[in-house]
């Protein structure tokens, strides 16, 4: 995408938030909009890949603050019209998109390190435009390109995100055209040299005092030109295709964590690197099993017998039953510690699985039990209630 179209495009509309939206209301809305509109969810829908593609492109401007503000600054900037001025010999108005036909942009949907512009920053383009830039100054033949950045989603269940799991994931994606190899050109024949350009992909012109760079419009800043165009993609180079590839979630990996695989992403165009997969990971909840940290939980209900006298009682984990010991006089809420079946640490021995005690009073007794539990009241001291009654002989 040209800077000039970067302009003309409003990535707030796009994703559907105020200008003012913070982050975390941009990243909602993207993710929502990735969701409904993943070519996984709509296959074969071109609306929907466009839009998709379109989202992508937003976030990947809106959710970095330096892009933002360039971003801003440059739409702040020519939309006020403080660029434009009076008519020159002719009556002819000077168009900001004068400025920017030789600057292209360095990656569709890049990573932290793409920078907009052709590899300038907001500030390096005046510096070549007032210093006349041409085919030696500042602007540049649309070289290499970085790929998209690809963005899926995945849901694992509890054991698998505790203990780390490998899974295929199946994506949709650009890619490079089996048929053509990425040169857009029909089987048999090549692109040829663009003689409008002699394969720089820029023309010069001058405007007035300045002189500019633009894409050369014959080939589109390409420096050549596909006479016959491949059937399979149509001259573009690239096809939307159906890969698989098997992705290795670590142990620990918690719910709605991002995972970042380098050079897994849409490939590059013109020899440029591959763009990032990030995989935003879900963890289905568990039954029985909580997590706190590294640490597992789980709730363990005992009678009132068993909590009085005390018990040896079998405890699941994630690793087989263990027996672990409930002293004598355990209250409900008393925690209870088996070491080391826990979250895996990458570094350091595993977390813990941490037993609540919860004790389960009967809803009814009748019979021998309540005779049993009669007598046991009689037998034994109030329940720590001494103070407590002894304010309310002194109230009386």
């Amino acid at each position: 995408m040209s800077s000039k179209d970067w302009l003309e495009k409003d990535f707030y509309a796009v994703l559907g938030v105020n200008k003012s939206a913070s982050t975390d209301e941009i990243k909602k809305a993207y993710r929502k909009l990735a969701r409904d509109l993943h070519p996984d969810r709509n296959p074969d829908n071109r609306e929907a890949e466009e839009k998709f593609k379109a989202a992508s492109e937003a976030y990947d401007v809106l959710s970095d603050d330096k892009k933002r503000k360039e971003y801003d600054e440059m739409r702040s900037l020519f939309g006020s019209g403080a660029f434009r001025r009076g008519a020159r010999s002719g009556g002819q108005q000077f168009d900001p998109s004068d400025l920017f036909g030789g600057f292209s942009n360095a990656g569709a949907a890049g990573g932290a390190g793409d920078r907009r512009f052709g590899g300038a920053g907001f500030s390096d383009i005046f510096s070549s435009i007032f210093s006349g830039g041409g085919p030696g100054g500042g602007a540049a033949r649309r070289g290499p390109r970085r790929g998209r950045d690809v963005e899926t989603e995945v849901t694992l269940d509890f054991p698998q995100a505790v203990r780390g799991t490998t899974l295929p994931l199946t994506l949709r994606s650009a890619g490079e055209c089996d048929t053509c190899h990425g040169s857009g050109a029909k089987p048999g024949t090549s692109p040829r040299t663009c003689p409008h350009c002699n394969g720089s992909g820029l023309i010069s012109r001058n405007q007035g005092s300045f002189s500019f760079s633009e894409p050369c419009r014959e080939c589109q800043g390409a420096g050549t030109i596909v006479d016959e165009k491949c059937s399979e993609c149509r001259g573009t180079g690239g096809v939307t295709k159906t890969r698989t590839i098997n992705v290795r979630f670590p142990a620990g990996v918690a719910d709605g964590q991002r995972i970042r695989l380098s050079g897994r992403g849409e490939p590059g165009d013109r020899g440029g690197p591959a763009g990032d997969l990030y995989v935003q990971v879900g963890v289905r909840p568990d039954e029985i099993f909580g997590r706190s940290g590294d640490d597992l939980t789980l709730t363990l209900p005992i009678s009132i017998a068993e909590a009085v006298l005390g018990a040896d009682l079998r405890v699941p984990t994630l690793d087989g039953p263990v027996t672990m010991r409930v002293p004598p006089g355990t209250p409900s809420g008393r925690k209870l510690r088996a070491r080391g079946k826990g979250v895996a640490r990458k570094n350091g021995p595993p977390g813990d699985l941490i037993v609540t005690v919860d004790v389960q009073v009967p809803d009814g007794v009748t019979g021998e039990a309540r005779d049993a539990l009669e007598r046991f009241a009689k037998l034994t001291p109030p329940a720590g209630r001494e103070r407590l009654e002894a304010r309310v002989r002194r109230s009386s």
